[in-house]
């Protein structure tokens, strides 16, 4: 489990496709201790640490995440790295799996007094998922909603997270990994029909 609150944002170093998954390894951050086995959330994708070297490590992609993730059309030169949660951490975000639901796609990016808008488009069967003012994770970043209809929604950006994050690489008609809330599935499950 994850808050969407990024920790670190490194680069990934190779990309190989090899028996019908894909192996990204990535530059381990300064000061971080990683070990095979350990979960990382890498663009709001969890991913478990297959072998840790010096400086790097590498972690396997399976058909499924390739679906579900833009990682199987695309690699980034730069992820967004948080490492999974412990019982001691404080929970500044809000509760994100890592299990990326779909892609989006940013439709625009407004400056504005406070912050940038961005919005992004996704596919319409998760329009029951968003809400104002509710939560959302974007390449692993816990954002609040602004606004959404059927297939579009809003988040506004501070200059930190502009700063600290990997999304600011990414211009209009880019992809990004979304995963809905939640609280939010475990509502539209237990009221949807025949269930």
């Amino acid at each position: 489990m994850f808050t969407g609150i990024i920790r670190a944002v490194s680069r990934i170093e190779k990309s190989e496709k090899k028996h019908g998954s894909l192996f990204l390894t990535i530059q381990t951050p300064k000061g971080w201790r990683v070990r095979a086995g350990d979960s990382i959330a890498t663009d709001g994708v969890c991913l478990t640490v297959a072998k840790a070297g010096k400086g790097s490590y590498t972690c396997e992609l399976m058909t499924e995440t390739l679906k579900k993730s833009y990682f199987g059309s695309f690699i980034p030169k730069r992820v967004n790295l948080e490492k999974s949660l412990r019982m001691t951490d404080s929970l500044d975000g809000h509760f994100v799996l890592g299990h990326v639901d779909t892609i989006g796609r940013i439709k625009k990016i407004q400056k504005q007094p406070s912050g940038v808008l961005y919005t992004f488009s996704f596919p319409k069967e998760f329009a029951c998922l968003l809400v104002p003012k509710g939560s959302i994770a974007v390449d692993g970043i816990s954002l609040t909603v602004v606004d959404a209809t059927r297939d579009l929604f809003s988040v506004s950006l501070v200059e930190y997270t502009l700063k600290y994050t990997a999304i600011r690489d990414k211009a209009v008609g880019e992809q990004v990994n979304l995963e809905f809330d939640i609280i939010g599935k475990y509502i539209v499950r237990l009221y949807s029909k025949g269930n």
